[in-house]
């Protein structure tokens, strides 16, 4: 496994140093379990947004019908 160097914020750092003696774990594997999951969480998110725009370039929109069923479904209502 090859090595990497970079800065921690300081009230990170804190944080990290308790996790890692509340939970026996090392520092390096909490580090590598949080950048795994926000790498894979970035990916997902991507990959969403990269759907989103094939649909577009191909036209699939809803119409504005379905979007105003859509806000009315989730709207919060009015006081």
């Amino acid at each position: 496994m090859s090595a990497t160097t970079f800065e921690i914020r300081p009230e990170l750092k804190i944080q990290l140093d308790h996790l890692a003696e509340e939970s026996h774990r090392s520092e390096s594997d909490l580090a590598n379990e949080a950048l795994s999951l926000y790498i894979a969480q970035q990916r997902r998110i991507t990959a969403r947004i990269q759907e989103g725009l094939a649909q577009a370039q191909r036209g699939e929109f809803v119409t504005d019908e379905e979007m105003e069923a859509f806000f009315a479904r989730y709207a919060e209502p009015q006081a």
